[in-house]
């Protein structure tokens, strides 16, 4: 019987790591098709209030154009919801969000991969300090770089993606028992085609 458990426990060892580096390849591939962008979060957010499935926008303020060649103008709409985290985040409050659509004026829709990169509240002034229209915030990805951990984005809360999640990033509180993004904050992304594009 002990026999049969190390068996086991080889067996699933070595079927470990063809998945860890299938993981470790897919997100350094997807993030080599990412571009970098700004945007500004339209409502305020609380994941006290939010349930599952609740519509969340943010309004590009710079033209991109993606490594497909898609162009998202300024303005554009990138839209996502609040869902469920799927990096497993230990903390008391979590808000995961998941951005798969940019809305363009006239309607159309675009599906994207989005992976949040930075977040800085409306009190950081960085709003001002948007690139000019059709200039982007560098792609500096690099196999180090596949996620990303933010310490305090807000008073006691952190901000953690993935390359690899199906999230956008989930912001969790290890202190305070709600997690609250206010209006107005700028959120960066690398942006670019949706996986099954």
């Amino acid at each position: 019987m002990k026999r049969d458990f190390n068996l086991l426990a080889v067996a699933a060892a070595v079927l470990a790591v063809p998945l860890f580096a299938y993981s470790q390849t897919t997100g350094h591939r997807e993030a080599t098709r990412m571009v970098r962008v700004r945007a500004e979060l339209l409502r305020p957010l609380d994941a006290l209030k939010e349930q599952s499935g609740s519509e969340v926008q943010v309004k590009l303020r710079q033209k991109v154009t993606l490594t497909d060649g898609t162009v998202l103008p300024d303005d554009t709409t990138l839209v996502g919801q609040v869902t469920v985290d799927d990096m497993q985040q230990r903390g008391v409050s979590k808000l995961a969000l998941r951005f798969d659509q940019a809305r363009l004026k006239d309607g159309t829709v675009v599906r994207i991969k989005a992976t949040i990169v930075g977040f800085y509240g409306p009190e950081a002034g960085l709003r001002e300090n948007f690139p000019p229209e059709g200039d982007m915030v560098p792609n500096s990805w690099t196999d180090g770089t596949l996620q990303l951990d933010q310490l305090n984005v807000v008073a006691g809360v952190d901000l953690h993606s993935k390359i690899s999640s199906g999230n956008s990033g989930v912001f969790v509180s290890t202190e305070k028992d709600d997690v609250k993004l206010k209006e107005g904050s700028e959120i960066q992304f690398a942006i670019g085609p949706s996986r099954g594009q």
